[in-house]
């Protein structure tokens, strides 16, 4: 069986017209060696959206957006079909997902379990009365009764490659009979109250994918260093920064490609800096709650790998973005279309949040890539800089922007000073920007306008918004929505 009838087959384990995340769907299948063996993360996963594209183009998979698919109901009954032997071993591949489940159902033969899913439930405990001989996935997220894996049914589970136990709030801990899981490949505690990770832990040497995002009460994840095939490890919005401890963990891991991670201290951000193996492998990074002497922007230039960036409670002490002579002079010498310069060739989401002393944003020149920026409650006053960016040749901003958010920025003047092409912008906000007057926008800018929401509000009335033309306010009035506060009337320039 090739890879892409693997790919489909697997995607019967999820709940009936159920959204399916891309970015972990493709992570089971190379955990499962669906694409063979691999040793670059990248490419491996470049494979797996190749499989995903195949089964949309044959419309086994439905495209939702850029991060989910679907499958139709109709498709899924028939892969479950197929998956068991054309209905012969229908234990081969048990699925009772969001099905409202209490307990574990009753199956004849455990020994014959491949595959398992009981995601979406409400199962409190997992039991089993053999041993799952043969079980190799595991699927029991966002089962919200659902307090703890015993040590027990992990002891019948030997074969054991996938588990996902994410979105499961009430499990706070691991038994240590975790270390039997000796072929466990990809471990999902995201969004649990795990508090620390147990001893037996260190024992998962075949271990390459491990995502504790949005564990709140992690504690401490020592010992981590240990786990000697890990290549991807997300620790976003967890309880575990970029503390000196965890950056020398960090760095005994010789296979990791993928990391996310939070930092809320310069010299944790510095430290980070210093190691460019660590700065190849940060994908999500979270940059948070203190003082800091340079442009958070102008620091990242060289995470080649980085796909989206929150900078939050950020004050820089001593520069502004492309503010000083020398930030600027690294500017000009940039560029877009030379493969040796530093560039956020991959990042596509950027947030900013109560930072002061942050002026302008022109770095994002060079984020050809960028889908979502996000700014709120800070001193922005231009998102690209007029004299600072006229050296600039040959860069189109904002080409692939799908939604701008600009919140609270009392300061902000200016976007563009001109209009753009926004071919993908689906959403514009502009809430509480009293001095922007006006949007970088003319009656070509946006060839979808009907698919196109801008939302504008303010707390004090303001001064009329400008359009570039009576064209181009006639054709984005029916898109403008108000909301509890003032609502805009609309104006062109004389």
């Amino acid at each position: 069986m090739n890879r892409s009838s693997r790919g489909f087959l697997y995607c019967a384990l999820f709940p009936e017209d159920g959204q399916i995340n891309i970015e972990g769907l493709i992570e089971y299948w190379i955990c499962e060696g669906f694409m063979g063996e691999y040793q670059d993360l990248k490419r491996a996963t470049n494979k797996g959206y190749g499989v995903l594209g195949t089964l949309i183009h044959a419309n086994l998979l439905t495209e939702v957006n850029t991060t989910t698919v679907v499958m139709h109901d109709v498709v899924r009954e028939m892969a479950i079909w197929i998956a068991s032997d054309l209905g012969k071993n229908k234990e081969n591949f048990v699925v009772q997902a969001r099905v409202g489940l209490h307990e574990v159902p009753k199956v004849k033969d455990w020994g014959a379990v491949r595959r398992m899913s009981f995601m979406c439930n409400k199962i409190e405990e997992m039991t089993c009365r053999s041993k799952c001989s043969e079980l190799t996935t595991l699927l029991l997220q966002n089962n919200n009764s659902l307090k703890n894996l015993s040590g027990e049914i992990i002891q019948y589970m030997q074969k054991l490659i996938v588990l996902d136990l994410s979105d499961n709030y009430q499990i706070s801990g691991l038994p240590e009979q975790i270390s039997e899981l000796t072929s466990l490949q990809y471990l999902d505690l995201s969004d649990t109250n795990i508090k620390q990770l147990p001893v037996g832990f260190q024992e998962l040497k075949k271990l390459t994918h491990l995502n504790l995002t949005r564990t709140w009460m992690l504690c401490s994840i020592h010992g981590i260093s240990k786990l000697s095939s890990l290549k991807s490890l997300k620790l976003l919005n967890s309880n575990v920064h970029g503390d000196d401890n965890l950056l020398k963990e960090l760095q005994f891991l010789e296979h990791l490609q993928l990391l996310t991670i939070d930092v809320s201290t310069e010299l944790g951000l510095e430290r980070i800096l210093e190691d460019q193996r660590l700065v190849n492998c940060i994908y999500d990074l979270d940059i948070h709650g203190f003082q800091q002497k340079s442009c958070i922007l102008s620091l990242l230039v060289n995470m080649a790998n980085l796909r989206e960036v929150r900078v939050t409670s950020i004050n820089v002490s001593n520069t502004n973005c492309g503010g000083s002579e020398r930030d600027s002079s690294d500017l000009y010498s940039l560029d877009l279309h030379h493969s040796t310069s530093p560039c956020f060739t991959n990042l596509s989401v950027v947030y900013i949040r109560n930072s002061t002393n942050v002026k302008d944003l022109t770095l994002l020149l060079f984020a050809p890539n960028l889908a979502v920026l996000r700014i709120e409650k800070s001193e922005v006053e231009e998102i690209i800089n007029k004299e600072k960016a006229a050296k600039l040749i040959g860069i189109s901003p904002f080409w692939k922007l799908e939604e701008l958010s600009l919140r609270r920025l009392p300061n902000l003047v200016s976007i563009y000073w001109r209009p753009l092409p926004f071919p993908f912008l689906r959403r514009l906000e502009k809430i509480d920007c009293p001095k922007l007057r006006k949007l970088p926008l003319n009656a070509t800018s946006v060839s979808r306008v009907d698919e196109l929401s801008i939302v504008i509000r303010s707390q004090e009335q303001e001064t009329e918004l400008e359009w570039e033309d009576e064209d181009t306010k006639n054709r984005f009035s029916t898109s403008i929505k108000g909301g509890n506060y003032f609502s805009y009337s609309l104006s062109t320039l004389g």
